[in-house]
């Protein structure tokens, strides 16, 4: 598919010239929503898997070939002087084969426009959120029901292109359109099959099912005029042209493709049904709307009038340039600062795991809130100077560990939480006296020593990074009882 980018105007130097904010006109079809892609500037519109019809060429063209070389041009010479009938007659059907393919495969089959919006909604969604009081939002049906020669039928909303399909319309997936009396998507023909081409596509397959047959004819014919001239048995003829075996045998494997689907499709246009809706079972519990009887509905495919495409591709549409440009540019340099960062914290080691993030999202859920302390709840008896040296660099590190090997579970409360802290306050306390001797005054080192050598100091702010003022209180609240003491008592009624 085309760019939806429209090109510059050059200026005399050879550059693009472009006018901050102004709007850009371009076609259509370089613009255009679908999976299509375009030739001849949005003269011809084919679907997504374009290859396919240059695959189906190669395999009608390429056996008419060696037709015309090995068997036509030995026609022409022989004594029953058919002259060049025969060669004129299956090149001229060739060509009326492959213009019906292009017919099939390079027009419009009936793609309903998209909506830039969605219609208005007019019912209300009565359907709201069980825990809201809000009033009921409008929405939009997913489906309506309308009325087809007096029978009542379904048509849904398609939120790709925002509109209410059509009756018989459908989104096809590979084109990412929705086409008007969708048939199907025939890949070897590479497009839908729909309201504008579904008669030249009934046309190409069955002018190929004749042409198959034709060579085929032809080549028996040959096979015989060998065995007339040279008195020889079949056997012998066929191994004298074997180009004629296989041609014979490539035409009837082909013959039961396309002659399967000719015969198909002449009964779905008998009863006035599209592949799809065969396929779906629409009508087997329901009288078909459209089926006015074999005459009328044969009329209705090859005589009736094409209606004209709703699509001008190669109309000029008016986008903003340079408001588009801004964002993309800034889109692309948010994602190479992104990339940028990232790379950066890979090379340097960064962690993407903060546990102290972590833990006191945890104590906020529910393990250790600071404003719980002094309230009515489980934490009230805890002490307001222990609960500020948790929420030190120190303590926050000493509760990550905690409880990451402790109270995962709301179950493990009855853990024996004391010891455990306990024993963590002294290691972080000799940690701490050891590396910030230089640091720490002499009332944290006095508090320190006390904490760890004596059971008349409190030893809980040695544990985390030893505040001096934090410290002090402690030391204050806690003067009479050992480490161990003070640290049972204040989490006895937690576990």
């Amino acid at each position: 598919m085309h760019s939806p980018r429209a090109p510059t105007p050059s200026n005399l130097n050879g550059g693009a010239t472009e006018v901050s904010g102004a709007p850009s006109h371009v076609r259509t079809y370089r613009v255009w929503k679908g999976s299509n892609e375009f030739l001849l500037h949005g003269r011809l519109i084919f679907g997504p898997d374009v290859k396919y019809t240059l695959i189906t060429i190669f395999l009608i063209v390429a056996p008419i070939a060696i037709f015309c070389v090995f068997v036509a041009r030995k026609l022409v010479e022989h004594p029953y002087r058919s002259g060049y009938s025969i060669p004129i007659i299956v090149i001229v059907h060739t060509v009326f084969v492959l213009i019906t393919l292009l017919l099939t495969a390079a027009r419009d089959p009936g793609i309903v426009p998209r909506n830039a919006h969605a219609p208005e909604p007019d019912e209300y969604d009565e359907c709201g959120n069980f825990y809201s009081e809000q009033s009921p939002q409008r929405r939009l049906p997913r489906t309506k029901d309308v009325i087809v020669n007096g029978i009542s039928i379904k048509i849904k909303y398609c939120d790709t292109c925002k509109l209410y399909r059509p009756p018989r319309c459908f989104h096809c997936s590979v084109c990412d359109n929705c086409v008007e009396r969708f048939d199907h998507h025939c890949p070897w023909v590479g497009q839908c099959i729909g309201l504008r081409n579904y008669r030249f596509y009934y046309m190409f397959i069955f002018s190929t099912t004749l042409l198959c047959l034709n060579v085929h004819g032809f080549c028996w014919a040959y096979v015989k005029c060998i065995m007339d001239s040279e008195e020889i048995s079949i056997w012998k003829a066929l191994m004298k042209t074997p180009a004629s075996i296989a041609l014979i045998i490539y035409t009837s494997i082909s013959v039961w493709f396309v002659g399967g689907l000719t015969v198909f499709h002449t009964y779905l246009i008998s009863e006035n049904q599209s592949t799809y809706e065969n396929y779906k079972n629409h009508y087997d519990r329901q009288v078909n709307p459209y089926n006015k009887g074999i005459v009328y509905n044969f009329k209705e495919i090859f005589c009736s009038i094409i209606p004209p495409s709703k699509n001008n591709f190669r109309s000029k549409v008016t986008i903003p340039k340079d408001p588009s440009d801004s964002s993309e540019r800034k889109g692309v340099e948010s994602l190479i600062s992104l990339m940028k960062k990232t790379r950066g914290d890979l090379e340097f080691g960064k962690p993407d795991y903060d546990e102290v993030y972590e833990v006191q999202n945890d104590s906020i859920d529910g393990f250790i809130n600071e404003d719980e302390v002094g309230n009515c709840s489980e934490f009230s008896d805890i002490s307001v100077d222990l609960i500020k040296m948790l929420h030190t660099e120190g303590g926050e590190r000493l509760v990550a560990s905690f409880l990451r090997d402790n109270l995962w579970e709301r179950s493990s409360r009855r853990l024996d939480l004391g010891n455990k802290i306990v024993d963590s306050i002294h290691q972080v306390g000799e940690s701490k006296r050891n590396t910030t001797h230089s640091a720490i005054d002499s009332a944290t080192h006095s508090a320190i020593d006390s904490a760890t050598h004596s059971a008349t100091t409190s030893a809980t702010d040695i544990a985390i990074h030893s505040a001096t003022d934090i410290a002090t209180d402690t030391a204050t609240d806690s003067a009479s009882g050992s480490v161990g003491s003070i640290i049972r008592d204040k989490f006895k009624d937690v576990s």
